[in-house]
């Protein structure tokens, strides 16, 4: 037991005590086994669950416990009731939601793996065997667009750590980004196909230049930039003996453009950009922030939206930013939050139309990493997050509980629309 926790009796449990249950997750109905106690009727739960003292934390809580009260004699002592069947059967429907999400997440990582297989071989090809390249892309694409247009939502998933940080997953973050925004403002599959296209060849030219510019960690030189900055023109060629139809072609060419004139290679802006254009050099500029060549550089997710929005507006479409972080929410996935109880969490998935209620895994000691929980928090009325956390500023035990990832990596599950939804 921690210095900062101390034991009392169920007697003097009241409102606004910060309380942990020395439980199992499945011995208590509550959806945590640490929580600041809101109500009486809590209080005539916990009571009843045959606890002989119970944890609390004085600096969590709101005032001190309540005076003792003195037990009835013991042949007076009724036995203490059972828990409400329906409390027990709402704590094993949260088990079940709680099965289902951690599924979702199971396949959406494994269509996330096969898709990066995918990139990783045409990759490969791409010189060897140029016909058989763009036939592999399209199909990924097709697949893609074909899932992404199913009726219902789009909920963007940030993948796990264990799936490593491959130099391939830039290319597929900014192809499914650009395609869920790109539905997000009413694209039409065939815009979707080009799009899907264009971005997962955008960064192509960069195959023809020295790792020791593409990959170098520290800033660039001025001969060395410029270098770098051939990559656009150098995609576009390659680009034409693969058979990029002309909009993907467009933005291998231009996807560093802005739309105050401020890009490259071409200085174009605002109307001279395609809308396509314009999106997936914004979705690049995005994914470049949370994963720079050197991740000493990385901004959180919620960083990089707000640098975007605050310090960098005028280079990107205002509409397609707007909408942009509507689909990836103030708390982008991937993005350490604290919740309105205290307690922390990593953003794992948002969905498109509600981006203010994502699912979130929480770290509570009490419940082995294993087992841990993810809340759907448009199923919680009364939690929400409060705000974006840096993994610096996040206890040690706390990252290695939730293992929030160096390199953000993103893939969608297309949502089935719920009745009157």
């Amino acid at each position: 037991m921690r210095v900062d926790q101390v034991y009392i009796k169920p007697e003097q449990l009241c409102i606004g005590l910060y309380i942990h249950l020395d439980l199992g997750w499945m011995d208590h109905p509550f959806t945590f086994s640490s929580f600041k106690i809101k109500s009486e009727e809590q209080i005539a739960t916990i009571r009843q669950l045959g606890l002989s003292k119970i944890r609390y934390e004085p600096g969590k809580s709101d005032g001190p416990p309540s005076a003792e009260q003195p037990k009835p004699s013991v042949q007076s002592a009724p036995a203490p009731p059972a828990i409400d069947e329906a409390v027990l059967a709402e704590k094993r429907a949260r088990v079940e939601q709680l099965n289902a999400i951690k599924a979702e997440i199971e396949a959406v990582e494994k269509k996330f793996r096969k898709a990066a297989d995918t990139l990783k071989n045409i990759s490969r090809n791409l010189h060897s065997r140029p016909q058989e390249t763009m036939q592999e892309a399209n199909e990924l694409v097709s697949s893609m667009v074909e899932s992404m247009l199913a009726i219902g939502d789009v909920k963007i998933h940030a993948m796990s750590q264990k799936l490593g940080e491959d130099v391939y997953f830039h290319a597929l973050n900014v192809a499914v980004l650009s395609m869920v925004l790109a539905k997000a403002v009413d694209a039409d599959a065939d815009t979707l196909q080009q799009i899907g296209l264009g971005a997962l060849f955008h960064d192509v030219g960069k195959s023809e230049l020295p790792t020791t510019v593409t990959m170098k960690t520290q800033a660039l030189n001025r001969a060395e930039q410029s270098l770098l900055e051939t990559h656009c023109k150098l995609g576009g060629k390659l680009g034409l003996k693969l058979g990029l139809p002309e909009s993907a072609l467009r933005i291998v060419l231009l996807h560093h453009e802005c739309c105050d004139g401020s890009g490259y290679p071409t200085q174009a802006k605002g109307e001279q950009l395609p809308q396509a254009v314009k999106i997936v050099a914004l979705v690049n500029a995005y994914d470049n922030l949370c994963n720079p060549t050197n991740p000493a550089n990385a901004l959180t997710p919620a960083e990089a939206l707000s640098q975007m929005f605050a310090v960098q507006r005028a280079k990107f479409d205002q509409g397609l930013l707007k909408a942009f972080i509507k689909c990836m929410g103030v708390y982008p996935p991937g993005s350490l939050v604290q919740l309105s109880n205290d307690m922390i969490g990593l953003v794992l998935s948002v969905n498109a139309n509600h981006s203010l209620k994502p699912n979130v895994l929480v770290h509570d000691p009490d419940i082995p990493k294993d087992q841990a929980v993810v809340i759907n928090l448009q199923d919680s009325d009364d939690l929400k997050i409060i705000k974006s956390l840096r993994p610096n500023a996040v206890p040690g035990e706390t990252r290695d509980y939730l293992n929030p990832r160096k390199r953000v990596t993103y893939y969608f599950d297309p949502q089935t629309a719920k009745p009157g939804g």
